[in-house]
This record gives structure tokens, sequence and C-alpha cells, in this order.
């Protein structure tokens, strides 16, 4: 087999398995970058720099759909998204770009321990869902100085998160934005996503100024995972809530488990 060939079938293979992630990760509705990094690391062999990277920038794709999504339905607090979102997009350049000073073996068990981390952060967010009810952020609190000031620190932390170990930190944005800023449920929800995108734009760009992102495994990637997340979203209603929580909860650890192998 020459190389072309070769790499025939790795395309091939590599978009048929992220195809199958995203079906899982549509079914559950998680972000699942985490599980991603896992995949290209230890059974495509990538570096972990570049499968952080890849991860990270791919989410700028699958977040992208979700967001329209949530500000036609009134989800997004769009102040408050813009200015977590816009610290975000500098936390995650400059994690990005700390990154480049963590050895490979050193990057990989720290990320493996952050997807635990995140498993129990996505545990911790449902507990407050669970006891807070559904209300609207206070217009007059949005307008109180330090709220800014707690907005933008909301974003600079997760953005650093997000940029070192190349995860979304979905669970650790909606903390911050329902314990910290005060949204509702369905407002955290939707501001999430609008948030994701600027944080994967700022981490994908410092990896690609590192040379850590490979364009066309990006492509390969979310091409993949998007096709596959279309599909399996539309099964999601036939499995009951607390099978789709606990799936939440796992599916980072699971991921935690395959980078230690």
């Amino acid at each position: 087999m020459n190389t072309k060939e070769r790499r025939r079938h790795l395309v091939i293979e590599l978009v048929v398995t992220m195809a199958t992630v995203g079906l899982l990760l549509g079914f559950v509705g998680a972000g699942g970058s985490g599980f991603i990094i896992s995949l290209l690391t230890v059974v495509f062999g990538y570096p972990i720099h570049t499968s952080l990277g890849t991860a990270l920038a791919a989410m700028i794709f699958s977040s992208l759909a979700g967001a329209v999504s949530h500000y036609r339905e009134g989800n997004i607090a769009l102040g408050t998204g813009a200015v977590v979102g816009g610290a975000g997009m500098l936390g995650a350049w400059l994690g990005s770009l700390g990154s480049n000073g963590i050895s490979g073996e050193e990057l990989k068990w720290m990320t493996a321990g952050m997807l635990l981390l995140s498993g129990l952060a996505m545990w911790l967010r449902m507990w407050l869902v669970a006891r807070r009810q559904d209300r609207e952020a206070s217009a007059t609190r949005s307008r109180i100085p330090s709220y800014w000031a707690a907005a933008c620190l909301v974003g600079l932390v997760t953005g650093v998160l997000s940029g070192i170990f190349g995860i979304g930190a979905t669970p650790f944005i909606q903390i911050g934005l329902m314990a910290v800023l005060g949204l509702s449920i369905r407002q955290a929800a939707g501001t999430t996503m609008m948030v994701i995108i600027p944080i994967a734009i700022g981490g994908g760009a410092g990896y690609y100024q590192l040379g850590h992102l490979d364009v066309r495994l990006l492509l390969e990637v979310a091409g993949g995972v998007m096709l596959g997340s279309y599909i399996g979203a539309k099964f999601t209603r036939r499995v009951r809530t607390v099978v789709l929580q606990t799936a939440m909860v796992l599916l980072p650890m699971v991921g935690a488990a395959i980078l230690m192998l």
C-alpha cells in the first residue's frame, strides 16, 4: 500500500470514527472535546498538543449552530456573553501559548485530570440546576460595575482552562454564569454556546500560531462530528433524562481513562 492509499484509509477511518463519536455526543447533548482529544492521541497517535488544538478549534463549528438556535429562542444574554466571551478569547489564547511550555507526557496526564474534574463539575452544574428555579437575571444587577468585572474574570479563567487543556469548559462556564453572575438556567445554557465560540477561536488561533493546528485534520474531525451529531440529536428524546445526565457526567471521565492507557 503506497502513501496515498494509506492516507486515504486513515482519512476514512478518522471520519467514520468521528462520525460515530458525533452520533454519541449528539445523542447525549455533550460537547465531548475531551473524548475527541483522547481518541486522536491514543487511537490515531497524534501529538497531544495537536489533538488539543484540533479539538478546541472544532468547537467553533459544533457550537455555532447551537448558539444561533438559542439566540432565536431568546436564551442568550448578549451583553454578558460578549464580555465573558471576549475575556475568554484572550484567556484561551494565553492558555494555548502556555501549554506549549508543558511537555507532551505531562500535558497528557494534566488533561486527563482536568477531564475527571470536568465530569465532577458537570455533576455540580446539575445539582445547581436542581436547587434553583429558572429565572431571568436581574437587569439592575447587570449594570453594577463589579458585575462586569466578575464577567471578565469568569471568561478569563474558563478561557485559560480551555486554552491549556483543549476542552470546552462547558460546565465551568455554566457554573460561573449561574453561581457568580446570577443568570437563569435557560440563559446560562444559551449564553454558554455563545461564549464557547470566541474561546475556540482564541485557543485555535494560539495553537495555529504555534504550529499545533492541522487544518486538514480539523476539517476531517469537524466534518465527521457534525454529521454524527446531527443524526444523534434526533434520538435524544427517546431516552430517559437520568440516562442522558449520567452519560454527560461519565463521558469526560471515559475520555480521561483512555488518555491514561
